[in-house]
């Protein structure tokens, strides 16, 4: 493109200034191709590209690698993606593996806010899985169950944007490139923050109960 705007100047379009020495090529590139240059030159670089030499060979290659071949099939694939589900599974878990500990500005002070919330929720409602007896008693415990839950869930989605944008954006592209489909990606994200929810689990657990999960078992109350 730059040998190109260059055979510009030789061909009589004033007003493209030369690249300086040592500057970004592509920043140069959008800086004298913009809307406003062409005002100022009185020429549409589209409509130049259009009317060159080099538009038609582009245009005649296109048009002929375009052609199949005489006997040739149509390109098929066995598969969409070169892998199976359980490869990029273990794949994406190992990139999201790397992610997790190297944002420490996000998953660090989650897993400390898991720890201190289970901390408190299970001091505060020590022993409470033990009295169930009564109704109000069972929707005591149903309540903590679903305050802890919905407290540690608003603190994470409102932590978690920043990554998950950034995130986002590779995921696009990769699924775009068909490197793995989005339900491996998927169960790999739901899997590597397993670890943090399982420490909230066994500290709040724990506590409300009589330390030996009684809620797994079925007992008499």
């Amino acid at each position: 493109m730059i040998n190109y705007l260059g055979v510009l100047l030789g061909q009589g379009i004033s007003g493209v200034p030369q690249i300086p020495n040592n500057y970004n090529p592509a920043t140069w590139m959008h800086e004298v191709t913009t809307p406003g240059v062409e005002e100022r030159i009185g020429a549409g670089f589209a409509q130049i590209y259009r009317n060159s030499e080099q538009y038609r060979e582009v245009e005649a290659s296109i048009k002929h690698l375009s052609t199949p071949l005489a006997g040739s099939e149509p390109l098929k694939f066995v598969s969409t993606y070169a892998q199976n589900n359980l490869t990029q599974f273990w794949t994406c878990l190992r990139k999201q593996n790397l992610v997790y500990w190297r944002s420490p500005q996000y998953n660090a002070m989650r897993l400390v806010f898991t720890t201190i919330s289970a901390v408190i929720f299970g001091a505060v409602y020590w022993n409470v899985g033990l009295r169930r007896d009564s109704t109000k008693a069972l929707l005591m415990v149903m309540g903590v169950l679903y305050a802890a839950c919905l407290f540690l869930g608003v603190n994470n989605a409102s932590s978690v944007q920043p990554i998950v944008s950034i995130e986002r954006t590779v995921f696009y592209r990769e699924k775009t490139a068909g490197i793995y489909s989005p339900l491996s990606y998927a169960a790999a994200q739901v899997s590597i923050i397993i670890v943090t929810k399982f420490i909230k689990f066994i500290a709040i657990v724990e506590r409300i109960g009589d330390g030996s999960l009684n809620f797994l078992v079925n007992r008499d109350t």
